[in-house]
């Protein structure tokens, strides 16, 4: 056994980092509903420059994550949410404007 190398030091058992996993919310409160006419609600799934977040980002499971795709584009062709990230800084967030007007009022 001449020629097999030793081995110094401490055994390697992983990363040092270890993730939190994130859980969906819609699976964890199944009272959640996705819901196209609720821009506040949607609002954490878009991101400032007025895309889609992706899953690794909100967390959300496969499933969720396409309904909530499709009650985005069905809100922003229905003009509850905007396309372009300008309108988004125009009005100060996604959808809140006209809320905010009729809360004053």
């Amino acid at each position: 056994m001449a020629g097999v190398p030793k081995r110094t030091g401490k055994k390697r058992t992983g990363s040092k980092y270890a993730p939190k996993r994130k859980v969906c919310i819609f699976c964890a409160d199944k009272n959640a509903q996705i819901d196209y006419k609720d821009p506040s609600k949607l609002l954490r799934y878009i991101s400032d420059r007025g895309r889609i977040e992706p899953r690794r980002k909100t967390g959300a499971c496969a499933r969720h994550q396409r309904a909530v795709a499709q009650a985005l584009k069905r809100a922003r062709h229905l003009a509850l949410l905007p396309y372009a990230p300008c309108h988004i800084r125009r009005t100060g967030g996604v959808g809140l404007h006209q809320e905010r007007q009729s809360r004053s009022s």
